[in-house]
């Protein structure tokens, strides 16, 4: 068999705990600014690593993203002198536990530019990207040559094999070499196993199947562009993942409620005012759906909420739809004339708040995972940022030097 996994050549584990704020937890950019703006964010955290051009410094000094970079390799070097501890031919069994699912899996390095005999691709993206993320996190990953985070890659026919045979090498090894708590609770383990049986029995199981990008669509499609030796990865098969739902925030277009609502009943949508229908234009105390259905939208602006109800599929439409396709397509692009791929439209996932000054938020129906492989197993690929699989490995555990 062709080897497409392989262990972290020349790795660093955290001693204690990843050193800065959660690089996890932010979803916007503005967030990620206000966050290194805290006092000390900007000089011995991970966060400013993988986001040098936003440290206040750096916009202070209008530096581009090549310019920041070498202050982000000097902070990235005082940081694996103290708070991280060499270990080279690794890979980590990992667990990851918390109200929002579990994953038992294996981090490695994977070729993501790797195909079969037949020329048909190892790891298939699950949805499409944003070329120009692409293309900053490639430069990112270029300019430090190190990997501070992992996409989640899943077997494309689920993974009980390698779920089972984690389960007997964590028995075996023990308690974890790291066991942390994120800033949402989850508890994260990692188990390091070097050369030998174990670690040449997993690096099989992951090769048994094609893999599937559950998270870190851009991180693999930036991998496979920055020109490095590979992409640091967790391969799980769950036992228990959960696939959450990313909505879409409008910021900068001008549109009120009534501005949205008249726009999309122009295109013939039914749109319902629920703050009409209720009487209450107090934001304390109106009533809210808690949740979108498939095929409907539920649009949240400072002023009241809107009840958007998608087109049924044409005829020649394939099936499952999913519901962000048609939304970017059809409310924000036809209706709204704003570019999907712009800055007035930002996915955001579910239980976040959008930032300040925001228009509207429009809450999308989570995707069943059943739709995921079905897309997959039709060729297809799921719209950006669709699907928000957790829990999701968390960034710093492990780095991986992408230069060996």
């Amino acid at each position: 068999m062709t080897q497409w996994a392989w262990p972290v050549r020349r790795g660093w584990l955290v001693r204690d705990a990843v050193p800065g704020p959660d690089v996890d937890e932010f979803a916007e950019v503005d967030q990620v600014i206000a966050a290194l703006a805290r006092p000390g964010a900007a000089d011995a955290t991970l966060l400013a690593v993988q986001h040098p051009h936003h440290t206040p410094a750096a916009l202070a000094g209008a530096e581009s993203l090549a310019d920041a970079l070498s202050t982000a390799r000097r902070v990235l070097d005082r940081l694996r002198a103290s708070a991280y501890r060499e270990a080279d031919d690794i890979i980590a069994a990992y667990r990851a536990t918390g109200v929002d699912g579990s994953a038992l899996g294996v981090l490695c390095m994977i070729d993501p530019a790797a195909v079969d005999a037949g020329g048909i691709a190892r790891v298939r993206h699950g949805e499409q990207v944003y070329p120009d993320v692409v293309a900053e996190r490639a430069a990112v990953l270029a300019g430090l040559g190190t990997a501070t985070s992992a996409a989640m890659l899943l077997p494309v026919d689920g993974g009980p094999t390698l779920s089972n045979l984690l389960r007997d090498t964590i028995a075996e090894l023990g308690d974890p070499d790291i066991s942390t708590v994120d800033s949402t609770g989850r508890r994260h383990e990692l188990w390091p196993i070097g050369p030998g049986p174990s670690q040449r029995a997993l690096l099989t199981a992951v090769q048994n199947q094609p893999l599937l990008v559950a998270d870190g669509n851009h991180r693999v499609a930036a991998a496979a562009a920055s020109g490095l030796s590979g992409l640091l990865a967790l391969v799980t098969g769950g036992p228990d993942l959960h696939v959450g739902a990313i909505h879409r925030v409008l910021y900068g277009t001008g549109r009120t409620r009534a501005d949205l609502a008249a726009a999309w009943r122009h295109l013939g949508l039914e749109v319902t005012d629920l703050t009409e229908v209720s009487g209450d234009r107090s934001p304390a105390t109106r009533p809210r759906l808690r949740t979108a259905l498939p095929g409907t939208v539920l649009v949240r602006t400072p002023t009241g909420d809107l009840a958007v109800e998608l087109p049924a599929p044409g005829p020649t439409e394939p099936l499952p739809r999913i519901d962000h396709g048609v939304v970017e397509a059809l409310l924000v692009e036809a209706a709204l004339g704003v570019d999907p791929e712009g800055p007035q439209l930002r996915p955001l996932p579910a239980n976040r708040q959008p930032t300040p000054g925001f228009d509207a938020l429009l809450e999308i129906a989570p995707v069943p995972f059943a739709d995921v492989l079905s897309v997959h197993k039709q060729g297809r690929r799921m719209p950006r940022k669709s699907t928000y699989f957790t829990p999701k490995p968390r960034s710093g555990l492990l780095l991986a030097d992408l230069t060996v």
